[in-house]
């Protein structure tokens, strides 16, 4: 897989988090939550990340690999 830029994964992030807001009772929205919620949404803390290719965050790597 390829790395995904930095500024893709945080537009990315971006449109999920609008996508999952308030679905707390969903897998994906609980996950955006907590990712949001324990980070303070500081974009150096966020799931995606904590890999160098910011490949961490499952969401973003589906919605990443489905645009190429």
């Amino acid at each position: 897989m390829d790395a995904i830029p930095r500024e893709t994964a945080l537009q990315l992030c971006a449109e999920i988090r609008v996508k999952n807001q308030g679905k707390w009772y969903t897998f994906n929205g609980l996950w955006c939550w907590g990712c949001s919620r324990f980070t303070g949404g500081d974009p150096a803390k966020l799931c995606f990340s904590s890999r160098p290719d910011n490949r961490r965050c499952a969401q973003i790597n589906a919605r990443y690999d489905r645009r190429a």
